[in-house]
């Protein structure tokens, strides 16, 4: 399955933007969808996740912030970000927890004023 991130941008700190993860398959079989990011010299960390269900974890230095949230039937899930922090400039890319796929482009979110 192929996993696109898009809806990145440059965003003033305080502000919030929503990224899009469109799979090119059923993400149905995937129990678990995750949000990952890669900040410059930083290794790739998760964000967040999603079960099948719509059960959500969140590292805490998203946690009040970021919310997750997919469409099984469309093949896409969804980062809602807001009250953005410089610290949360990263490219971002979404992806399956427990059964990974092949690494998409990723999109860039950059916090800065």
């Amino acid at each position: 399955v192929q996993l696109q991130a898009s809806g990145g941008g440059l965003v003033q700190p305080g502000g919030s933007l929503r990224l899009s993860c469109a799979a090119s398959g059923s993400i149905f079989r995937f129990s678990v969808m995750g949000w990952y990011r890669q900040a410059p010299g930083k290794q790739r960390e998760l964000v967040g996740s999603i079960t099948t269900g719509g059960n959500t974890a969140y590292v805490d230095s998203v946690k009040g912030r970021f919310t997750i949230s997919r469409d099984n039937a469309k093949n896409m899930v969804y980062l809602q970000m807001n009250s953005l922090k410089p610290e949360d400039t990263a490219v971002y890319y979404c992806n399956s927890v427990y059964d990974r796929q092949p690494w998409g482009q990723g999109t860039q979110v950059t916090v800065s004023s």
